[in-house]
């Protein structure tokens, strides 16, 4: 008679923990930052479809990297609790905190009870009224969340990502200046880049980046996608820029430092965003 397999539980853990950190070290980077007027979310994603970030409710981001099936899944839950906690007591009542503790939640469940974890690794960000109440929770395969301050960073290289951010990033930059240290550090560690001229590495283009804010001064949902001219003027590679019609009672906008002026009035309604925003909802995000 055989006798069945056997492996201590650490031994479990230990081999699923490897699974999924390696699965999450083949995606490409993500980065997630704190500026002055709200949060930044870069996503190295070639893909137009495929998004690695989205908007789970009125002030609340997301972004992941790994597997994309599971992470879709993830985030579309998100988008469900959110819009029913929203719907059945105040959307106030809907935040960042319970939000990453549903996906902790989750994440921990399956890393226990399912023999494949997940592999992914998410960010929840949550743009607060000022600076100081910005939050970014960082949740793992196993379900462990940590709420971090000023940026977090996942996927692929995440350390020298990282170190990259701790040389060069300041509290209180404006959206260019945050978007351009963000950048310059996925692109030192993203192989699309290696071969440049003298062995080093290029900059991302913006063909090669999913860019997207949480801009604390828009009255209701502040999530927005960055793309096309504006994402070109941010990233200050000469293209054209593109401004937002000027139609009867047109109050001019008054940018923050370092804001391209096509990027709009951030206090217009959600239906009249600024030039290079995408104003297609994510799915549910409305709530």
């Amino acid at each position: 008679m055989t006798m069945p397999y056997y492996a201590s539980a650490e031994q479990v853990m230990r081999d699923r923990s490897e699974y999924a950190r390696k699965g999450i070290s083949r995606g490409r980077s993500v980065a997630v930052l704190t500026y002055a007027d709200g949060v930044l979310l870069i996503a190295e994603n070639p893909s137009s479809t495929l998004h690695k970030i989205g908007e789970i409710y009125d002030r609340i981001g997301f972004a992941a990297v790994g597997r994309y099936s599971e992470f879709e899944s993830l985030r579309v839950a998100g988008v469900r609790l959110a819009d029913v906690r929203g719907y059945s007591y105040n959307r106030r009542d809907v935040t960042g905190r319970i939000v990453a503790n549903a996906y902790a939640q989750t994440l921990g469940a399956i890393f226990t009870e399912q023999m494949k974890p997940y592999e992914v690794e998410l960010c929840v960000a949550e743009v607060g009224e000022t600076p100081d109440r910005d939050q970014l929770y960082r949740l793992t395969f196993d379900g462990s969340v940590v709420d971090e301050p000023d940026f977090v960073v996942m996927g692929g290289q995440a350390d020298a990502v990282t170190g990259h951010l701790r040389e060069n990033f300041h509290a209180g930059m404006g959206l260019a200046d945050a978007l351009k240290v963000g950048v310059d550090a996925l692109s030192a560690v993203s192989p699309a880049t290696a071969g440049s001229q003298h062995g080093g590495h290029a900059r991302l283009s913006a063909e090669q980046l999913e860019v997207a804010v949480l801009d604390r001064r828009r009255p209701k949902r502040a999530f927005r996608r960055v793309v096309g001219a504006a994402l070109h003027t941010l990233l200050g590679d000469g293209a054209s820029t593109a401004q937002t019609p000027e139609g009867p009672g047109h109050t001019p906008s008054h940018p923050a430092p370092g804001t391209p002026a096509g990027l709009g009035d951030p206090a217009a309604p959600d239906t009249a965003g600024g030039a290079g925003y995408d104003e297609h909802a994510e799915d549910g995000g409305e709530g």
